[in-house]
Formats: structure tokens, sequence, C-alpha cells
């Protein structure tokens, strides 16, 4: 019986095979090293988009690396909270959390979110395990500011059982539901979870995914996008109060990461496609760096033989 072989030609296929071949001192730097990636925005309510961030997460587990996500959920809880007729408030950014809040907070975050990225990884092998923030301790937290009610402040993370389940080859995917100090349960904002979590497992990275290519000098300016940068300035651009007031929630937590001992922390636009591959597997990258030590900066941006390949890579996938 006769199969019709594939139509591409020899130069696609190499071209294919390059690509690959390139991507191995990547691969071979990353092997092995913890990855903890801040999953929400837009990227996360459209089912193609989270099934395409899905894969990609499941390549890099393939290919050696150990990812963490943590996930918040918020568009789904306004949803939640509207069919219910629960009022929705912000104050200083962060959601007044009631009693009944709280309690929706916890359904849709590890009732629904949680359970449908599982099983969106799940498609590919048995690879990852749900975890709410209150599962063995995981997220402990204490009253953040008694206006806010439900919200806390991490106060310890249980990073030997996160480890344990990386150790037994599974992909952690928490969402930020903390057991409280008081024995009830706190609602967490989901970029400081993500902070403190490389923090206490000592990840190599931290990657937030979110709704813009990065962090702006001006956000109004949108070629004004900072490539790289390093924690003290980092520190200077939030003791100066000069960066976009949605942004400092990422910063904070990414100054909290590398001051603790994670090398890099990346801030990337998940709508685009195939984000996470293209910033962690090529020179150029397409979103923020910020570099733990002048070091880490200068061995990022030392000339390096793949310095074309995001833009051929973002070509063939």
């Amino acid at each position: 019986m006769k199969y019709a072989r594939d139509s591409r030609s020899p130069q696609s296929t190499e071209q294919t095979a390059k690509l690959l071949f390139e991507a191995l001192p990547w691969i071979k730097s990353l092997t092995g090293k913890t990855v903890v990636i801040k999953y929400g925005g837009a990227a996360m309510v459209d089912p193609r988009l989270r099934a395409d961030v899905m894969s990609d997460i499941v390549l890099l587990k393939i290919i050696g690396m150990k990812p963490v996500i943590v996930h918040g959920g918020g568009k789904d809880i306004n949803a939640a909270l509207a069919h219910y007729d629960i009022p929705v408030a912000f104050k200083d950014g962060q959601r007044v959390t009631d009693d009944a809040t709280m309690e929706i907070v916890r359904q849709v975050l590890v009732g629904k979110v949680n359970e449908d990225l599982v099983a969106a990884i799940n498609a590919h092998g048995n690879l990852a395990v749900g975890v709410a923030g209150a599962d063995a301790g995981t997220i402990v937290a204490e009253q953040l500011d008694p206006d806010l009610g439900r919200v806390g402040k991490i106060s310890r993370i249980n990073a030997d059982y996160l480890n344990s389940l990386m150790d037994n080859d599974y992909i952690p995917v928490v969402a930020t539901v903390a057991q409280g100090e008081d024995g009830g349960f706190y609602n967490i904002n989901a970029d400081v979870a993500a902070g403190h979590i490389a923090a206490a497992v000592r990840a190599h990275k931290v990657i937030f995914l979110t709704d813009v290519d990065g962090l702006y000098e001006d956000f109004a300016d949108k070629d004004s996008l900072i490539s790289n940068l390093t924690l003290e300035e980092t520190q200077t651009m939030l003791d100066e109060q000069s960066v976009d007031r949605g942004m400092i929630p990422k910063l904070e937590s990414c100054v909290h990461a590398l001051a603790a001992g994670v090398f890099r922390a990346h801030i990337i636009n998940g709508t685009t496609p195939h984000s996470l591959l293209l910033e962690l597997l090529t020179d150029a990258g397409v979103g923020t760096v910020i570099h733990s030590t002048q070091y880490a900066y200068e061995q990022d941006t030392h000339p390096h033989p793949l310095t074309t390949f995001a833009a051929r890579l973002s070509e063939n996938i």
C-alpha cells in the first residue's frame, strides 16, 4: 500500500531542522530548572489561546524544564458575582472580598478555572496536578487590610509540597486561594503569589503572562518598551512611581523573587502566539526581562548566534 509523502520542500524541511538544532543551547541551559509562570488575562479567557499556552507549557516540560503555573481568574470571578447579584468593589486595585465573595472566589478559582487548566494540560498526558493554596498549606496567609475583608497577605509557602510534585514529574497548577492563619480562606493576588512561590521554590525564572508586550517607560508611547533592566533599576522605578499603576504588583513581585535569589523575571504578552517559547528559547525574546544582577544582565545581552532565531521561529510556528 502506498502513502502520500509530506509535501514540504527540502528547503522547508531543512529550515525546520535548523530551528530545532539552534534551540539546543537554550534547552540545555534550562534543563532541570524550575520556571514559575503566572497565567492570566486574555490568554486565560480565550479558549484557543488557553489551549496554545498549555501546549507550550507541556513542550517546556517535555524538553526538561520544571514548570509551576500560578493563576487567578478575575474575569470569571466577576461573571460569577454578577450571576449571583453580588456587588463588585475594589480598593487600591484589590478586590474587596467579604464572606460571600470569598465563597464565590473559591468556587471559581478552585472548582472551575483550576480544573479547566489541569484538563487542558492533561489532554497531552497525565502531567498536571491541581493545587488549591489551602492544600497542604501551600499558601498560608493573614488578613492584609480589614477594609478589604478576606484579602490575604502571604505569611508562608509550603515549598516542600510543590517540590515533591515536581520531583514526581508533575506540573503543579496553583489556584491562589490561601489557607488563613485564622482557619478561614483568603483571596491572594496572583501576581503576588507567583513572586512568593518563585522565591520559595528557588525558581530559576518567574514569568508573568499579561495582556501587554511588557514594561513601558511611558505606557502611552508604544515605542518606549523596555527590553532589559536590572533589579536596582526596577526598584528605582517603583520608588519614583514612574510606572503604570497596573504594572506595580507585577514589578513588586519581580523584586521580591529576584531579591530572594531568582535569576530572572520576565513580563510578556500572553496573547502573542507562543510567546513563552519565543521568550525562553530565543536571544531576542518578546517582552521585558528583569535581571537579578549585573552579571545576569551581561550574560543575557552578550552576542549570541541565535539572534535571528526569534523572527524565524515566529514565521514557522
